[in-house]
């Protein structure tokens, strides 16, 4: 039984942090975006 507590909250974890990481990356991405569109309108 602790060991699959254990198992359990290690995989909480996991999804957590990977959770944070795919935020962190959309927001980058959503500012490239940003970046490319800025550019695109001064181009005009």
């Amino acid at each position: 039984m602790t060991r699959l507590i254990a198992l359990l909250l290690i995989a909480g974890t996991a999804l957590l942090a990977g959770c944070n990481t795919i935020a962190g990356a959309g927001e980058d991405i959503s500012k490239g975006g940003q970046a490319i569109r800025n550019s695109a309108e001064q181009a005009k």
